[in-house]
């Protein structure tokens, strides 16, 4: 049995593991990831996938500024582990997200992804068409959801991270003694 939960900090090592074994190659080179960056997810949008105590999926979403649109969320990535790809819990993943957005009174959300896919959850190119990543994407990948009708109508310019600043590390132990020693 595979059950959906919110994240833990203890998952994020498994979580990056997961991304890259789904996401050969530089992920991190993407521009949906410069505005993650830095960044904690939105409160309550972050979900973890496990089977057995073991992280199988994650999806997260992040605040963003929809250009002069207004606020959004923007999805992703959604990470399926290979060994249950194809048992639909992608699907239940996206279920679960866009429902926990839409309680918490979110108006849309945008994501880059594989259109016919996404297509089925109601997210669309056209709801996207005024607003452009920060940085290289491809158009036809670019697609939203209105959760509240209207909460993209005439969102227009390039999209921005609004998100909560991820904590900085805590130095280890005497670091601090040691920069004032020197």
């Amino acid at each position: 049995m595979i059950e959906i939960r919110a994240e833990f900090p203890h998952d994020v090592p498994a979580r990056e593991r997961l991304l890259d074994v789904c996401f050969p190659g530089n992920r991190r080179a993407k521009t949906s990831e410069r505005l993650r960056e830095g960044r904690l997810p939105a409160r309550g949008l972050a979900f973890a996938a496990t089977r057995r105590g073991r992280l199988v999926g994650t999806l997260r979403l992040w605040h963003v500024e929809a250009g002069e649109g207004g606020p959004a969320l923007l999805l992703g990535p959604l990470a399926v582990d290979p060994a249950v790809q194809g048992q639909g819990l992608g699907s239940v993943m996206m279920q679960a997200a866009i429902g926990r957005a839409e309680a918490l009174g979110h108006g849309a959300i945008l994501l880059m992804g594989d259109a016919p896919y996404y297509a089925r959850f109601g997210f669309r190119g056209d709801l996207a068409a005024g607003l452009a990543m920060p940085g290289p994407f491809e158009r036809t990948r670019f697609l939203g959801l209105e959760l509240r009708e209207g909460a993209l109508a005439g969102a227009q310019g390039i999209l921005r991270a609004t998100g909560l600043p991820e904590p900085m590390a805590a130095p280890a132990a005497g670091t601090a003694a040691r920069r004032h020693a020197a």
